[in-house]
């Protein structure tokens, strides 16, 4: 049976959409676009980074459009003042809580942390740096872990238990201490559960993850890759069922 179709305003324009969407992929597939970092399609959503809040008419705070569900009669602003001002704190927040230097990142220029300050204007940022002392994991034959440019996006904890069925990743800690660790906090070249797909390494969207022998502005992320591969074991299981 399809799912019942709602109505709902998004910026003002009336717009439709299939009962049990989320507010972020109503908006996208009405062709409003929402900022995130945390989101990949196919993946299931966590609201990690708190940069796709909208606001919603008669509700006293802002919501995750990645998890927020649709519902009859609601009314969306995607794009105002306060939700950049919000946007960008989120962003800056960022920032400082690691160490991103994006002049010696393999990632310099294909990273979407990096993208995103630049469209939310970001020139420079109001907080004061962290500047933690973070390791480098290069125990891995092919992979590197490198925990100064991480987001806690938590994209590569979720493609490796959802598509793999390694569940290699977790988070560990809380709080500023909060770190990306492989299965019991062993290195990432004896992690027992890892099979070397690199799946991770596309799915993270800084220089976080990535391949040896690259060297700055080369590394090229395809989480597109991952996002096909996602959509192809959903379709195959909807069918299964």
């Amino acid at each position: 049976m399809p799912n019942k179709t709602i109505s709902l305003r998004i910026d003002g324009e009336l717009v439709t959409a299939p009962e049990g969407q989320t507010i972020l992929e109503a908006a996208r597939a009405n062709g409003k676009q929402i900022p995130t970092l945390c989101y990949l399609k196919g993946l299931s959503a966590v609201g990690a980074c708190r940069v796709c809040m909208v606001e919603l008419a008669g509700a006293d705070r802002l919501l995750p459009a990645c998890t927020t569900p649709i519902q009859e009669g609601m009314s969306i602003k995607t794009s105002s003042a306060k939700l950049l001002l919000y946007r960008k704190m989120a962003v800056e927040l960022l920032l400082v809580e690691r160490n991103h230097i994006c002049s010696a990142c393999v990632s310099n220029g294909h990273c979407e942390l990096q993208s995103m300050a630049q469209s939310l204007g970001i020139t420079h940022v109001r907080y004061s740096y962290n500047n933690p002392r973070l390791p480098v994991d290069m125990t891995h034959d092919r992979f590197v872990l490198d925990h100064n440019r991480c987001i806690l996006c938590t994209r590569c904890v979720r493609v490796c238990a959802e598509l793999e069925g390694a569940n290699v990743w977790e988070v560990a800690s809380r709080g500023i201490h909060s770190r990306i660790v492989s299965d019991l906090k062993d290195n990432w070249g004896q992690a027992k559960n890892c099979t070397g797909c690199g799946k991770c390494v596309q799915a993270c969207p800084t220089g976080a993850l990535a391949e040896k022998g690259f060297s700055v502005h080369e590394m090229v992320k395809q989480s597109d890759s991952v996002t096909r591969l996602a959509l192809q074991r959903a379709g195959q299981m909807k069918g299964a069922r």
